[in-house]
């Protein structure tokens, strides 16, 4: 019996993997709505380990799909009603050309609603998983929160953007999570512990938003995110608040419903609104059981003691910095960003307050004797109170990430502040720069020895300058002394029995070509396989010690020119 040929890329590469315009045929879908469908579902390209045989032989450049991610879509109920959106369109459209204005309201009345709750429950299955993929949805959610109505943007969609990152910002104020803080030119960092998940998003400067002359971001794709985000955001919401045993949706007492009009017009009016919002505290259920916080004990899994003393220990960091701001109160002048520094006051329990002729929300006015601190963005004041401290937004940051009070006196208004340093440094890499700064802020001590021994050095130098004269005579005799004393240490030596040992000493030059010699025959055992990546890995190590180098040599010159200066004035 002839067996039957098989045909060639029906097995292997070739049957893994389809094209773009093989997957549009497949589902019948136009290319619009096949990138909103992978986008929803989280469908990307694949790279094939060789690209000619997943492409059936064809040499160029596609762009591949997953056969059995394509086949999984084919069931997918949102293709249904991508059809049914696409035929109501078609009637309304038709039904407007025709002025058939009864048809027109019929259509839009039963026009089909696109939801995406299957779709959020699919992607993840448990509360953890959605809480590990938080980052990119607030960073998206907060940046669409700034945007006024676009031309490809639902007006709608902004407005929860706006409302949803207000609601999980007073999350984080409730619930006291909040870990570390930065300030760079593209925005404020933020991250959070909720439930054991690190969570870091970044909320853009508060700017009047100014078209482009290009085309240069598709604000049409990053909407269909969004749109996901959403209703993924809606969820975790409503979970984290009852977690708190929060009422949700919250009431906000400052935000009315006839301010809503004015609010699309008058952008500034929403942020007034927004963040006199987060100076209230929310509404809690009284039925409802909230969640505790495990203390750390002594019956731990932990075998090591040392471990378990760190963990105590950053249990109690955390205590800490949970009431930094507790007491204290806090004015903020008008030239302060409000909206930061409101939430991040507000996480660690202070109050805060601003001139209520200027905005709303006031809780206190600016002659209040209680008033500890001023936050001041400004070389002068005219009106001062000697009863609180002047200080600039940067010393809230840097208390924060300290997790205690700073002294105040480097942030004085006026005063030429400390480097702003990022707390999100890579504990993984060990080749990496870190400044004098940096270091000391893990370790306090390492400041102070370091500015001794630059002090003791100075003091030895002028020593050393001022007796170089008086002593050049004594040198002479004590030379003389030394020498006598070296004759006779030689003919004791001379009369011992028994010789000394020495000690031979080891030639750099050699034990450093020993080690190159191990280090190559380490690289030769590297399979082919792994060649191509670890080339890669030793270029990035490469770029790195660049790096360093670099940052060292420009930290070395500004630190010469600052002492020319200092040594000129």
């Amino acid at each position: 019996m002839v067996s039957k040929k098989k045909k060639k890329f029906s097995s292997g590469e070739g049957a893994k993997y389809i094209s773009r315009r093989a997957a549009l045929r497949k589902l019948q879908v136009s290319l619009r709505e096949f990138r909103r469908l992978c986008i929803l579902k989280g469908i990307y390209p694949r790279e094939p380990r060789n690209r000619k045989k997943a492409q059936k032989g064809d040499t160029g450049i596609k762009t591949l799909y997953h056969i059995k991610d394509i086949q999984f879509l084919l069931h997918e109920p949102i293709i249904w009603k991508l059809r049914d959106i696409k035929t109501g369109s078609k009637k309304i459209a038709k039904a407007r050309a025709l002025k058939d204005y009864e048809k027109i309201h019929k259509f839009n009345n039963s026009y089909p609603v696109l939801k995406l709750d299957h779709i959020v429950k699919e992607r993840y299955p448990t509360f953890i998983d959605a809480l590990r993929d938080l980052d990119d949805c607030l960073t998206l959610c907060f940046l669409f929160s700034t945007f006024p109505s676009m031309k490809h943007i639902p007006r709608d969609q902004s407005q929860l953007c706006r409302r949803l990152t207000t609601e999980f910002m007073h999350y984080i104020i409730e619930a006291g999570v909040l870990r570390k803080v930065f300030v760079s030119i593209k925005g404020y960092y933020y991250q959070a512990e909720i439930k054991g998940q690190t969570v870091t998003w970044i909320v853009p400067h508060h700017f009047s938003f100014e078209p482009q002359n290009r085309a240069e971001v598709d604000f049409k794709l990053m909407s269909i995110f969004v749109e996901f985000y959403i209703v993924m955001l809606g969820f975790v919401n409503f979970r984290l608040y009852h977690s708190l045993n929060l009422h949700y949706p919250p009431k906000f007492p400052s935000l009315s419903a006839t301010n809503i009009e004015k609010q699309l017009v008058d952008e500034d009016v929403f942020v007034s609104e927004r963040v006199a919002a987060l100076n209230y505290s929310i509404a809690k259920n009284s039925n409802d059981i909230v969640e505790e916080d495990v203390a750390i004990d002594d019956f731990c899994n932990e075998d090591d003691p040392e471990k378990l003393a760190e963990a105590k220990k950053e249990a109690e960091s955390i205590e800490n910095l949970k009431t930094l701001f507790k007491g204290l109160k806090f004015f903020l002048n008008r030239e302060v960003p409000r909206e930061p520094i409101v939430f991040m006051l507000r996480c660690f329990g202070g109050e805060v307050s601003w001139d209520k002729l200027l905005f709303v929300g006031a809780t206190f006015d600016e002659n209040d004797e209680s008033i500890t601190h001023q936050i001041v963005d400004r070389p002068s004041v005219d009106n001062k109170y000697t009863s609180r401290y002047y200080v600039q937004p940067q010393w809230i940051f840097d208390s924060i990430n300290n997790r205690e009070l700073m002294p105040v006196k480097k942030y004085f208004m006026g005063e030429i502040l400390p480097p702003h340093l990022s707390p999100f440094t890579n504990k993984g890499l060990t080749d990496i720069y870190m400044p004098l700064e940096e270091r000391a802020l893990h370790d306090p001590t390492l400041l102070e020895e370091i500015h001794k021994k630059d002090k003791e050095a100075e003091d030895s130098e002028k020593n050393d300058i001022a007796e170089n004269n008086d002593d050049d005579h004594i040198d002479e005799s004590e030379s003389d002394i030394e020498s006598a004393e070296e004759l006779q240490e030689n003919d004791t030596k001379k009369k011992l029995s028994v010789a000394p040992g020495k000690v031979t000493k080891e030639d750099p030059q050699q034990k450093g070509k020993e080690a190159r010699q191990e280090y190559r025959l380490r690289e030769k055992m590297v399979k082919n396989k792994h060649k191509r990546l670890y080339k890669s890995m030793m270029q990035n190590k490469l770029e790195r010690k660049k790096e360093i180098w670099l940052l060292r040599k420009k930290r070395r010159l500004h630190e010469e020119a600052k002492n020319e200066k200092n040594q000129k004035s």
